[in-house]
């Protein structure tokens, strides 16, 4: 199968960090709240190849800083589906997201499916499952509490949220996915077809065991829960692991790309 070249809008949406691999399964992954693609790019030297990784730049933030940020993940998941969705057509496409990546990438999934190019995996990371619910509201409060709660996650370089100059280039983007992800609501007994890889740090005080098996009840295939040492950012610091899962619950070889 050929190289997955990127037209001129598609590129605006996807970035490849790596060398474009061929492949024959293309491993498209969703940043967290606040976040922009680059995010993703550690994880490349770990999965490209075999895959053929792209990462989604999310408007409002780095080279796309200029555009409004999306306040509601419908919207954003379905402009997302539009650009992907040729590229679906072309070769087969695993979905991988993180926190509010993770719930992203579902609402990608069901509108892929829909179109009758459902991945062949979607792979979610840090999140409770659609269907449970918690009442957060930290899109209401004010830059400082905003800060503190990403501060408290351990995700994001201290000398960004040291630096108030970085802070208010990145608090608008922040705000806005916070905004989008705490005020999701599923649409009740809604599930993919595809298989369901669940990925969650033990200590991460944002998704809870019981919260991640929920996923089950949004695949009508196979699902499968692992953990990992480590708190909300556990894979940061474990990315050759992640990596080894990703590509194993891909059934993906050098040469061959499988279901799962």
């Amino acid at each position: 199968m050929s190289v997955l070249d990127l037209t001129e809008r598609e590129g605006v949406w996807l970035r490849r960090y790596g060398p474009a691999v061929d492949s024959g399964l293309s491993l498209v992954c969703f940043p967290h709240a606040g976040a922009a693609a680059s995010a993703w790019q550690p994880l490349t030297a770990h999965v490209a190849p075999p895959l053929d990784m792209l990462a989604v730049q999310y408007p409002g933030r780095q080279d796309r800083r200029r555009e409004p940020v999306r306040t509601r993940v419908e919207v954003l998941a379905d402009e997302v589906t539009a650009v992907l969705l040729p590229l679906a057509g072309q070769r087969p496409m695993a979905l991988f997201g993180h926190s509010m990546g993770a719930t992203l990438a579902y609402e990608v999934s069901l509108r892929l499916q829909a179109e009758g190019v459902e991945p062949v995996a979607l792979i979610v990371s840090g999140r409770r499952a659609p269907s449970t619910y918690r009442d957060d509201r930290i899109h209401l409060r004010d830059d400082h509490g905003l800060v503190d709660a990403i501060r408290s996650l351990g995700g994001t370089d201290l000398r960004v949220l040291d630096d108030d100059e970085m802070v208010q280039m990145i608090l608008p983007a922040v705000r806005g996915d916070y905004t989008a992800i705490e005020t999701y609501r599923a649409v009740p007994n809604t599930a993919v077809h595809c298989p369901l890889i669940v990925l969650n740090g033990t200590e991460d005080p944002q998704v809870t065991r019981q919260e991640a098996e929920a996923w089950r009840e949004h695949t009508t295939a196979a699902c499968t829960v692992r953990w990992f040492p480590g708190g909300h950012f556990y894979l940061n610091g474990l990315l050759p692991q992640v990596a080894q899962a990703v590509i194993a619950g891909l059934g993906v070889t050098s040469s061959t790309t499988t279901r799962v």
